[in-house]
Order: C-alpha cells, then structure tokens, then sequence
C-alpha cells in the first residue's frame, strides 16, 4: 500500500499531541473498543466472503466431507467465469464510451428563479394582440414592427430584458419558448467537464474497476474519497541565465478516490447503510516506510510516530487473511507490519475538549463532534475535526445486489453457492464412476492360490495355484458406467447457476446452448433477461456510488478548489449508469425513429433537436461534444449553408445549379426538346428515354404492317 493512500483534506482544527501515551489514551481505547464491535458485527459476513473466495479460486472448504471411495478433488470453477462475466459486462456498460457516466445539470427551475419562470410576460399579451390595444401603455406606429415604450416590459423581465427587448411582434406562438436561466446551465458545464478533468487525471477508472470487481465477487464495493492529493506536475522550463533545460516540477492539490477492501472496512454494525453509520473504521497494514512516510501528511504527530516505530510490529493476521492472501505460511509471521486504524465518526464534545479539540461553547457535554483520528497501539497518530463542509464520512459502499436489511450486500458468488456445491459434486461423481467402469475388478479365491504371491495384476502377469485345486482362482468384474447420469444432473446445475446469477451462459461464450436458446428468438429472450438482471446492478451503482461521488467532487471543489466557479442556480448530479444499459441497439433504434418525426414540420417544434442529437450521439458510443454543436454553432453553419445554397443558385441561370436543365424546358414554339440522337419514341442510339407514343400507322409503330413484314425479312 503506498503513502499516497493516506492523504486527507486539510483543516487547522488539529490537536497538538505533546505526548500521547499520557494525554490521549482514553481516545485510542475509545477507537479500539469501537473497532472490537465492528469486527464481530461483520463476523458472518466475512464466512460468506470467504466461502465466495474460495468457489472463485476453486479451494474446497476444510469442512468439505469426502468419502473414502472418493478418489477425485476436481472443482469445477463455474463461480469464476459468472464473477468475470458480471465484471465485465459492467465495466462495459458505465466506461465504454470513455467518458465517465456522471452529469452536473441544473434543475427543470433552479431555485431563486421560479417566481420569474412562471410569471406571464408581454410577450403573452403580444400574442393575443399583436397591434396593441387601449390601455397597454404602449404605442404602434404605422408599418411598425415593434413596440414602443419597452421600459415596462423591462422592468417586468428584470435581468432577462436585454434578450426580450425588440422583439418582433408577429402573429402567432412566440419563437422564443420558455426562458432560460443560462448561468446555471454554463456553471453546470464548467463543473461537470472539471469534475471529468479530475477523475481522469488521478486514474479514477481502475479504482472504480476494482470497487466493481469486488462486488460482483463478495457482493459490497467500497470506494473512499475525494480526498486531497499533492500531485506532482513535471515541468521543464529554459533557464534565461544559462540556457539549459531544468526540471521544475510543482504540486497542486487535486481530489482523489481509492479502493478499499470489504476485508479492511469496519462500519457500525447497526447501521444498514453508510448515512446510517455513526462511525466507520478502516484497518491498514503499514510497513516501517509507510508509517514513517505518515510524517510528511498534514496533522500527523511525529512524536508518536517515533514512539509507534520505537515500540516495534503490532500487526496480527487475522484467520482469514492467510485464505485471501495465498499464504501457506504460520500465521502472525509478518513481523515487519504496523497496525493502524483509521477512524471516522462522532465524539462527544466532552470528551473532544478533554482531548483538546477545539469545540464550540455553545456546545453542550452531551453533543457529538465529527472527528478524524490516527491510532496505532496506543498512540494517536493524528486527531482532527471533520475537515469536509458539511460534514460527512467519505465512504461510498454500493452493493451488487442489495440486502434491504444490512449494510453489506449479495454477490454472484453467493447466489450459485448450492449450484456450484451440485456442480463439483456430480462431476467427482462421474470421474470417479468412470474410473471404476473403466477397470475390472477382481474376485480372488486365495485357497486356490500359492500362498504368499503378490496380488498386482499387470500384463503378463502369472499367479502359482494349488495343485488338484478346482474352479477359476481369478474372477474380473466390470461395473456399470453411470456418468451419463451425472453429467446430465451437472448440466441441470449449471442451468440453475444461469437463473440464480442471471447471466446465461451464452453471454461469457458458452457454446451448445440448449433448451429456449437454440432458437434465435429464444437467444434473444436470454440476453433480454440478462440486461434487466444487469441493469438492476447498474442501478444500485448509480444509486449508490455514482451519484455520491459525484456529489462528493462537486463538494469538494466548492470547498478546496479556488478555481472552481461559484455554483449559480440549482445544480443537481446525475449518474448516467443506467441509460448505459439502454445506449445499444434499442435506444438506437428509438432515437432514429424519433429523428425522423423530426422531419415533419408540425411536429418538430416540439421537440428539442439539440438534446436529441446529443441522446443520439451517446446510444452510438460517439462523444456528443465532439460531434453536436450547441444553439449558438448550430445557427452559424445553419446561415453558412443557407449562403452556400444561395451562391449556388446565383451562379446558375433561373435559379437552378450549374450544368443542369430544369425538368420540362422548352425549345422554341413551345415544343419540350428532346435529347440528341433520340426520335418521337424515345429510342436512339441504343439509349432509353422518354419522349411521345406514336399511334397507329406512324412511324415507330410497331404494330404497323410493313414494319411487322419488315422483321419477319
């Protein structure tokens, strides 16, 4: 684990440690108890993340029961390919067009500006007369097209007049629609396209990748941050004095988010989500260099780091730890590691003043302070107040599957537990039949036999009987070969893995698909199914990951970033997880659809193009910014291809383009022209056209006598 991982937003609310053993043994106990109460909470659900573990790596449990005649441990590892295949169809479908699947817009009517969105304007009046009437207080001259006296309406528009004054007053519906509050949807662009900034330049996507992982495997991922990171840029710039190239690297304070481990968190154990939470600790395993590194983060005591190094390894594997970790070894050999705990949650004030936290007076004894706070052993590594306005404990746990009563949620792995236990079962079955069927066996009348003779049988084999002894010494049996059965009951198991997991085997490119999925409409009822199953996943992501990180980032900048802009109206965050699953073929399909309704001139005023084209653009995985223009471009090419349609038709005569003849012209007297080389029927130099029928008797009728006599000659 790297020092990276330890960096948290800044405060000035620190506790100057002087010596930790004696002022603040009280907080470490404190933290410690928490921590034993977290630990056996969670005891259960950490017997289901090691069952889970073990079906994915394919371990059999010490408490697996074998009989004696079985001779096979063959483990079918069918839990692996549903992990990887969930895995992978989710990081799929939130990071396949390469942009992250969160969105800052604000609301339908930012708040401060409702009372002036639904208000009636002039323009309402405009529209019911358009040439003013008596008592309006404003003035229409003859062959005006616009009102006089706007100082009214200006004063009744308020910031909005400069783009309402001088309108043309026309007869019907106003062309301007409904007011828009452009300040906060340009705020929203600005965040959003920073917050996407952020997120890329500190490699967000693996960490969500393995957040993701983790949960399709034990069914929870954990993700912690934003917090502050002191990235280093690298820069070369040219020294004036000396001309040469010097390397000038500098650090600049950005969000960053991590994985944690379901193994290393330790929520409350009566809460059933994290807002629910009172408090939250993680465990970290430190080797000397990184509880050292811990000196250069912000409010971190180095005496009581020293102290910590001073005393010596405190770190003990826990019992599942060697499991997890594919480690044969004793356990508690790791000698060289440092326990530390990090805690978030409540403190009460009294016990945050003792402690020498600076508490406000106005707070009683019995309130609770949020703190953030270092232990290891007995030292207190560090102690602050919550450093996030407002506060909170900067966890998001999503669930792969949610458990409405617990924290912790359900995963692939434990959904087909039984069906994998059937699956090793019959398969260990029907090697070891075969392995029987495959052989005799002999019956053996060891009174007709030499005593004393080595029983091997082998080709060539020769046994000594007794003499004047009768009837056969050596019998062969062959058993029944009953693996068909079981691998029929092993095929039915694995059905049952596809129903409990939803993910059929068709979709991680199992051939042989039998039953419903050998037709084509039957496969596509299959995949129908899984996409409900899996979009029910991207659900819970976006419920509970993506919409919190995104309001975490948004936080975080209107708090630690100074060049973030001022957040003007009413932003809101939303996660995109869920649309992902419908940006393929069907919302394709849809969109297009609707694209051509478009082309009807009734209906396409009522539909907004510009987000229709960006919709569009995502069901396609293209990047609608670098594709679709706003109103603003969309208007500019429009007038550029209007004036290159009218340069065109100016450059050729009647209006028409160059080097073409309108359909119909005429010659002289009125006569349409026909084209060189053709006669009356249309027919010349072996070219097909148009031209007049000839009748009866004309020339070019065919049914003429002479010219029927003319091709029987």
């Amino acid at each position: 684990m790297s020092d990276d991982n330890f960096l948290e937003p800044s405060d000035d609310t620190a506790v100057n440690i002087q010596n930790p053993q004696e002022t603040m043994p009280g907080l470490a106990g404190h933290i410690r108890a928490k921590f034993d109460d977290a630990e056996n909470g969670r005891r259960v659900h950490e017997q289901r993340w090691l069952t889970a573990y073990k079906n994915f790596r394919g371990i059999y449990d010490s408490t697996t029961q074998y009989r004696e005649s079985e001779r096979s441990k063959v483990f079918i590892k069918i839990t692996k390919t549903k992990v990887l295949a969930a895995y992978g169809q989710l990081a799929d479908i939130l990071f396949s067009n390469k942009k992250f699947p969160i969105v800052i817009e604000p609301t339908p009517v930012p708040e401060g500006v409702a009372e002036f969105a639904h208000q009636k304007t002039p323009i309402d009046d405009v529209i019911k007369d358009p040439y003013g009437f008596e008592g309006d207080g404003r003035e229409m001259l003859a062959g005006a097209l616009e009102a006089t006296e706007p100082q009214r309406n200006k004063d009744f528009l308020g910031g909005l007049a400069n783009e309402y004054q001088g309108v043309p007053l026309e007869e019907g519906p106003s062309n301007l629609g409904e007011p828009q509050i452009s300040p906060a949807k340009e705020t929203a662009l600005r965040l959003e396209k920073i917050v996407h900034d952020q997120l890329i330049d500190t490699n967000a996507v693996t960490v969500f990748r393995n957040a993701i992982f983790e949960s399709a495997l034990l069914g929870t991922g954990i993700i912690k941050g934003p917090l502050n990171f002191h990235k280093r840029i690298h820069k070369w710039a040219t020294n004036p004095e000396t001309e040469q190239r010097e390397y000038q690297p500098y650090e600049k304070i950005v969000p960053r988010i991590e994985e944690v481990s379901c193994w290393d968190f330790h929520p409350d154990p009566s809460a059933t989500s994290i807002d629910d939470c009172e408090y939250v600790i993680q465990r970290h395993r430190l080797n000397k260099q990184q509880l050292r590194a811990l000196v250069k983060r912000p409010h971190f005591d180095s005496s009581a780091i020293e102290d910590a190094l001073a005393k010596g390894p405190n770190y003990e594997d826990k019992y599942y730890e060697d499991t997890i970790r594919d480690d044969e070894t004793e356990p508690n050999t790791h000698e060289n590691r440092y326990e530390v705990l990090e805690y978030w949650g409540v403190l009460d004030a009294k016990f945050a003043r003792e402690v020498g936290l600076d508490v406000a007076n106005t707070m009683s004894e019995f309130d609770q302070v949020q703190i953030n706070a270092w232990i290891t052993g007995n030292s207190v590594l560090r102690c602050v107040i919550n450093p996030f306005k407002p506060a909170r404990i900067p966890y998001q746990v999503f669930p792969y599957e949610v458990n409405p009563y617990q924290l912790f949620g359900i995963g692939v792995a434990e959904n087909m537990e039984d069906a994998q236990l059937l699956m090793n079962g019959h398969v260990r079955m029907a090697i070891d039949n075969l392995a029987l069927a495959g052989n005799l066996v002999f019956d053996v009348d060891e009174a007709s036999l030499v005593p004393g003779q080595n029983m091997d049988i082998f080709p060539g084999k020769i046994f000594r009987r007794q003499s004047g002894v009768t009837g056969t010494a050596i019998n062969g049996l062959k058993f029944p070969n009953t693996a068909g059965e079981n691998l029929q009951m092993y095929q039915i198991s694995r059905q049952l893995a596809d129903e409990e997991t939803g993910l059929p085997s068709i979709m991680h490119g199992q051939t042989g698909v039998s039953g419903t999925g050998r037709t084509a409409s039957g496969l596509s009822m299959l995949l129908g199914g899984a996409s409900l199953s899996l979009k029910t996943v991207v659900k819970n992501i976006d419920d509970y990951l993506l919409k919190p990180i995104g309001e975490a980032y948004f936080q975080w900048n209107m708090q630690f970033n100074v060049d973030a802009p001022d957040a003007i109206g009413d932003l809101e965050i939303k996660p995109r997880g869920t649309a992902a699953v419908m940006q393929k073929e069907v919302r394709s399909q849809r969109l297009t659809a609707l694209l051509q309704t478009v082309a009807n001139p009734m209906l396409a005023p009522f539909i907004k193009i510009p987000n229709l084209m960006r919709e569009l653009a995502i069901s396609q995985d293209i990047d609608p910014d670098s594709l679709v223009n706003d109103m603003n471009d969309a208007q500019l090419y429009a007038k550029l291809l209007q004036g290159l349609q009218n340069a065109q038709q100016q450059a050729s005569p009647n209006g028409q383009p160059p080097n073409q003849q309108p359909a119909g012209m005429a010659g002289a007297g009125g006569v349409p022209q026909q084209p060189e080389g053709l006669d009356r029927s249309g027919v010349g130099n072996g070219t097909i056209g148009t031209g007049d029928v000839p009748s009866a008797g004309e020339a070019g009728f065919t049914g003429n006598t002479d010219q029927i006599e003319g091709q029987l000659q």
